[in-house]
């Protein structure tokens, strides 16, 4: 059924703490995964069951719901929910957020909220979203969220029993679990309820109790199932349940009590910025926060640095301050790296559209509609502007008017990368692995290629692709670099090593000889771009941990910056493969870093944008 979600928080409407005698159940249920093959099947069985047990007060959805983040998939989903005969409370996962083709807008569309907060029987329970929204990495709940939850907190009286709920466990999986932990522990914290690891598991997250939930799919079984949980006596009890054969198998029970967390908050590892106190060759200039996420990079502007938010902002920063000179509001989240040429500063929105605002004052010079949602980012080339969508559709658009040049309208799949523009020619992947390449004069279609994958999750998809000696490079998940002939789409090479994997990290170096790419075990090499086979011909000595962030890899005066998932930039000396020098902006997927001589400014998924300044 359909239900608006609202936090209920002023005191009024808050229930007697002496209520939590009163014993209750309701259903838990997680990673419904609809876009498996079984998931609505096995949704539809679980909201039967539900259904025809009148004890269940509510039902609580810890994300995951679909497998791809679609538009359909989520329709789908509410459609099978809406037949729950009690309320349901909803929160989307990494599978709904990572690959979304509306730029997670959809599922706010859909449900209401991507957050809720309500009372029931003496207890609060609060949820968030989880990520990472449109780019790969580790979890993070999003800075707009984390906000919102300062409010839920700061709303909850000190002894009000608090059960908090996320798609992922609250430890190092999440890159801002510390965050989140924080604010809990200053209130009467209780239980956490997560999904994401398709199993039941009874866990702590630094002295909290918690649970995990087994995932909603059959997997290798006949039925999928959920949990039933029972607060009764201070005491929280879990029961398997396997709908059809109406089987409950006890398996857990948590005891809920008041930790006093905020009287002993323990002594628990945080993400150290010791590296930054050790530094003589780069010193902050200055540091930004954003209230909400920042996941793209930025471009230069005489005295500015503009960028853009999942607010819906498109704004610029004072290139010596950092202070905010301007913005624009759009109506849905951005992704879009601006471009940027003479005062016109061009990106996508998820509320489908592309913008173009000036430059130096950021009013809206003009706006082009789309038919869905536009989560990549532009290049311009001469006058056109070059962008592909979420609707099927690459347009060249008019840089000046915004009107249409050409629309190549046979893109299956959606767009999330920024396109490369080389020889006369367009190219850029999509989440259906299917790699293009267009004539940037006309649209036409020269070649497309596909690799061949089952899972669109191997698509050749957030790489930046890059070029030279007639040859375009893309890396992709599915741990293969390829190398093709511009011209025509034949393959040069493509290969797939277990000692360099990797994945969608790529870039160019300043001589064109070779690609850099990033491997998942935290190697940086260069790739020949003028050989046979995949012949690497460099390597830094940096030796990361286990690495995943898909931002593009620069070379900027001879110095290869390094992005992270871990909030650490990397500088490393191309001629030496010697790191001059490392800056922990944050503990979030870093964006592509942007580089002027001595000046580099490197934003972070958690809404961080900093100006270093560094020394030879």
């Amino acid at each position: 059924m359909r239900y608006k979600i609202a936090i209920l928080l002023n005191a009024a409407m808050l229930i007697s703490i002496a209520a939590f005698s009163q014993s209750f159940k309701f259903a838990f249920v997680t990673d419904t995964h609809i876009g498996n093959p079984t998931a609505p099947d096995d949704l539809r069985r679980t909201v039967k069951d539900i259904n025809a047990n009148k004890d269940l007060k509510f039902v609580v959805i810890t994300g995951d719901i679909t497998e791809f983040g679609s538009d359909n998939e989520l329709k789908l989903a509410k459609q099978v929910l809406d037949s729950l005969d009690v309320k349901y409370y909803i929160i989307p996962g990494n599978h709904d957020s990572n690959w979304s083709e509306s730029g997670s807008n959809t599922f706010k569309r859909v449900f209401g909220a991507e957050t809720f907060a309500f009372d029931h029987n003496g207890y609060r329970f609060c949820a968030t979203s989880s990520g990472p929204n449109m780019r790969m990495g580790p979890g993070q709940i999003p800075r707009e969220n984390v906000v919102w939850l300062d409010s839920v907190v700061k709303a909850t009286p000190q002894k009000l029993p608090l059960i908090f709920l996320n798609h992922y466990p609250q430890d190092s999986a999440l890159n801002n679990w510390y965050n989140i932990i924080d604010r809990l522990k200053t209130r009467n914290i209780q239980l956490i309820l997560c999904g994401h690891g398709h199993a039941n598991h009874k866990l702590n997250f630094e002295g909290i109790p918690a649970i995990m939930g087994r995932s909603n799919l059959r997997a290798k079984d006949s039925i999928g199932g959920y949990n039933i949980v029972t607060i009764a006596d201070g005491k929280a009890s879990f029961e398997e349940r396997t709908p059809v054969i109406g089987k409950n198998r006890p398996w857990a029970e948590v005891t809920l009590a008041d930790h006093h967390f905020d009287q002993m908050p323990g002594n628990y590892p945080r993400p150290s910025y010791a590296r930054n106190n050790q530094l003589t060759a780069v010193k902050p200039v200055w540091t930004y926060q954003d209230q909400s996420d920042i996941g793209s990079g930025m471009a230069l502007f005489t005295g500015k640095v503009i960028l853009t938010d999942t607010k819906g902002l498109i704004y610029a920063l004072d290139r010596n301050t950092g202070k905010r000179a301007w913005s624009y509001a759009t109506g849905g989240k951005l992704y879009s790296t601006p471009a940027v040429k003479g005062r016109y500063v061009v990106a996508g929105s998820s509320d489908d559209h592309i913008y173009c605002v000036d430059a130096n004052t950021g009013k809206l010079i003009w706006r082009a509609a789309t038919d869905k949602a536009v989560v990549a980012s532009p290049v311009i080339a001469v006058n056109k502007v070059l962008i592909g969508s979420s609707d099927g559709k690459f347009r060249a658009l008019d840089l000046t008017t915004g009107k249409p040049v050409w629309t190549f309208d046979q893109v299956i799949g959606f767009v999330v990368t920024k396109p490369l523009l080389y020889q006369g020619n367009v190219y850029f992947g999509c989440w259906n692995n299917d790699f293009y390449c267009l004539n940037v004069n006309t649209g036409a279609l020269v070649w497309k290629w596909n690799n061949g994958a089952t899972s669109r999750m191997l698509s050749p998809a957030a790489c930046y692709p890059v070029a030279a000696y007639g040859r375009v490079f893309i890396v992709a998940p599915d741990q293969y670099m390829t190398a093709f002939d511009a011209s025509n789409g034949k393959v040069i090479w493509r290969k797939k090593t277990p000692k360099y994997r990797v994945r969608e990290s790529i870039g160019l170096s300043g001589d064109s000889a070779f690609v850099y790419a990033k491997t998942m075990d935290g190697q940086v090499i260069g790739v020949s771009t003028r050989a046979d086979s995949m012949q690497v011909d460099w390597q830094a000595k940096l030796q990361l941990p286990y690495e995943l962030a898909p931002s593009a890899l620069i070379e900027d005066n001879g110095i290869v910056y390094v992005p992270t998932h871990s909030g650490i930039v990397y500088a490393v000396e191309r001629k030496s493969g010697n790191t001059l020098w490392s800056y922990k902006v944050s503990n979030s997927l870093v964006n592509p870093v942007t580089a002027n001589g001595k000046d580099v400014f490197v934003s972070t998924m958690d809404g961080k944008v900093v100006r270093l300044s560094y020394k030879k």
